[in-house]
């Protein structure tokens, strides 16, 4: 597994990707309407060149011999000694191979750097998949939420959080 930083010329192929794992990991939790808004929310050409330039925001990309098998990106959120996962997806054949676990720890890693204690994620409440899988990371609840994303949708979620201290 080799892990980059995402670069311009990844971001339509990063877009395709999310599509892709988004059909698997959303279906059956959020509908489809809701998955495309939020696909063509996150994912467009402007906003993901955009975070790509932004400081304090980090992509990254894994690759499996030579195939992309997933991505991360995270963010300091403003809140002193804290950055938040805010996408890490692996492609579904490629999960349960550490794919996740180094991205999250790649964001983590980005963290520690710039001085952070605190990684935080949200995850939708009937993802129990991913809950699970963080719990697993080391994560637990600190709260829940419920957002308005416009477009008649909203996120259910909880926020997780776990120590990334030296």
């Amino acid at each position: 597994m080799e892990i980059q930083p995402v670069r311009a010329a990844d971001v339509e192929a990063i877009a395709a990707l999310a599509r892709e794992i988004w059909q698997s990991a959303y279906a059956g939790i959020i509908s489809q309407a809701q998955i495309d808004y939020m696909l063509g929310q996150r994912y467009n050409a402007p906003r993901l060149l955009e975070e790509l330039e932004k400081p304090g925001y980090w992509w990254d990309q894994a690759f499996i011999d030579g195939t992309r098998a997933g991505f991360s990106s995270g963010y300091l959120t403003g809140v002193v000694g804290e950055i938040k996962l805010d996408k890490v997806y692996v492609h579904p054949a490629h999960q349960r191979s550490g794919v996740g676990g180094a991205l999250i720890e790649r964001v983590a890693a980005h963290g520690r750097a710039a001085g952070c204690d605190t990684l935080i994620l949200a995850v939708n409440k009937q993802n129990a998949k991913a809950i699970a899988a963080y719990e697993k990371r080391g994560f637990s609840v600190r709260e829940a939420v419920r957002v308005d994303i416009g477009g008649g949708f909203v996120m259910d979620d909880f926020i997780m959080a776990r120590s990334i201290a030296q």
